[in-house]
């Protein structure tokens, strides 16, 4: 069951919901307005360098050095 993240359009609020069986929320928690939208999230995870040790690497981050794409996928590489 995931946790996806939510915005407010109406009181600007952030907020999660955990989310069973693509059930998502009705309304804001704060101003019960249904003006909400799913936000896209960022994954973090840590993954293990050439000597075996932690590197922290994010989703959104690129291996090439110039690209802008926010994957390899997004530029083929």
């Amino acid at each position: 069951m995931p946790i996806y993240e939510y915005h407010c359009n109406t009181c600007e609020q952030n907020f999660e919901y955990l989310v069973f069986r693509s059930q998502e929320p009705d309304c804001c928690p704060a101003c019960s307005s249904s003006q909400i939208i799913r936000k896209m999230s960022i994954c973090g995870f840590v993954s293990k360098g050439s000597a075996g040790e932690p590197v922290k690497t994010a989703a959104s981050s690129s291996s090439c050095g110039g690209c802008s794409a926010s994957s390899c996928a997004g530029c083929g590489h």
